[in-house]
């Protein structure tokens, strides 16, 4: 008898031990998928890559990388919008993916701010007007001279994309009349424009900036009000269209009703791969300016973004099923 009461009580604290310990465990526990909603060898996959391999350093978990082309977007963000809300299935989220696609297409298969979590906002990307140096147009002005005595084509990562919108502005702009070829993300696109068989191509500067500095491709300009440091030499289109300007971003994005720890552990994971000086460093590579916001600030950016988008969606008729 005497050694019950002590036995209870040891049993007891053993038990709320186990339970503590099970409440306090902190996440992550097991590896991370981050989703690019492109295919491999684009600029969001390029900026996916070096920030995943950050972030596993930090969280003590591999933060493996998943590609899931698609709709411009669509299909990536949508299963990460569907994922289960533990922080544990992430998304390399984009202007395409949380400002254009809500408002292009027709059937919505994801709302961009209910059904996530913001993380965070990491960099902001300058797109690429370029073309394949068979093409015999040196500047901006001479491609608009040529488009207009001949029938022109350029590609881009895919229906709806922050590219595609890219190339539709600059043909309202200039006046021309150049075909849209869209693929499944920049990786095949710019297969297609270095074997030549599509001239033209809008793409972010990222996935273009070694093609570009190896001469395999031939830069006409950014589309950034200003000139890129890492291709100063490269002309903004706006010196030729004043007013031109568009460019991209990558954010990362968790589904909505995950737990404010998981998002915390996220967002300083971010923050730490983002001031790392030899991610800084890739960063500036190709021009991408390091943001790494909060997740409050990356919500008031998708906001934004919506708002500005939408008058250049309408103007440019873009309606996708």
């Amino acid at each position: 008898m005497k050694m019950t009461l002590p036995r209870r009580l040891l049993l007891g604290a053993a038990l709320a031990m186990g339970l503590a310990g099970t409440a306090a465990a902190e996440f992550p526990e097991r590896q991370i998928t981050l989703v690019i909603p492109f295919a491999a060898g684009g600029s969001t996959d390029v900026v996916g890559r070096i920030v995943a391999d950050r972030m596993s350093k930090s969280l003590g978990q591999q933060v493996i990388v998943q590609n899931v082309g698609g709709a411009g977007g669509s299909l990536g963000g949508q299963q990460v919008a569907k994922a289960d809300p533990d922080g544990y299935t992430i998304l390399m989220g984009t202007v395409a993916t949380h400002a254009l696609n809500p408002l292009i297409l027709k059937q919505k298969p994801y709302d961009p701010v209910t059904d996530f979590a913001p993380v965070s906002l990491l960099v902001l990307v300058p797109n690429v007007l370029a073309v394949h140096p068979d093409l015999p147009v040196n500047t901006v002005q001479e491609l608009i001279d040529l488009a207009k005595k001949e029938q022109l084509a350029y590609a881009s990562s895919g229906n709806g994309t922050p590219l595609h919108l890219s190339g539709e502005l600059f043909k309202s702009m200039a006046g021309v009349d150049i075909t849209h070829i869209p693929y499944k993300g920049s990786g095949p696109a710019l297969t297609d424009v270095l074997g030549n068989q599509v001239p033209i191509i809008f793409d972010n500067l990222p996935s273009s900036s070694g093609h570009i500095a190896s001469g395999k491709l031939k830069a006409l300009g950014v589309t950034t009000k200003e000139r890129a440091p890492s291709f100063p030499d490269v002309p903004a289109i706006a010196e030729t269209l004043p007013g031109y300007e568009t460019y991209s971003w990558n954010a990362l994005f968790a589904p909505a009703s995950t737990p404010p720890e998981a998002i915390a552990a996220l967002n300083k994971a971010a923050l730490e791969a983002m001031a790392d000086p030899e991610v800084a460093k890739r960063m500036g590579e190709f021009s991408a300016t390091i943001v790494a916001s909060s997740p409050e600030d990356l919500g008031k950016h998708v906001t934004a973004e919506m708002a500005k988008w939408e008058p250049v969606v309408k103007a440019a008729n873009v309606s996708l099923d």
